[in-house]
């Protein structure tokens, strides 16, 4: 799997959710709604989910193991590091 390309729009109000991410997988397969948070020990990414009958919410889309999640974190993470860089 390659992450063939990551488009950023960052949040300018002052929240915890700091941008909305959506991924391309291989060119041919989209991920939208991933965010980026603010949390107590950084920033880390929610991946998009919805709420259930119960009230809970579940993803819709995520990684099966914790090494592909990190991988997938760590691209989208540089890559809003480098919109927070880039001039407005």
């Amino acid at each position: 799997m390659n992450i063939t390309d990551i488009r950023v729009r960052k949040i300018e109000k002052d929240t915890k959710m700091k941008a909305v991410v959506s991924i391309t997988i291989d060119d041919v397969f989209v991920v939208h709604d991933i965010k980026v948070i603010e949390g107590e020990k950084g920033l880390f990414i929610a991946m998009p989910s919805r709420k259930s009958t119960d009230g809970e919410y579940r993803d819709v889309a995520h990684p099966i193991n914790s090494e592909t999640r990190k991988d997938l974190q760590d691209m989208i993470l540089k890559a809003y590091a480098e919109a927070e860089d880039a001039p407005q």
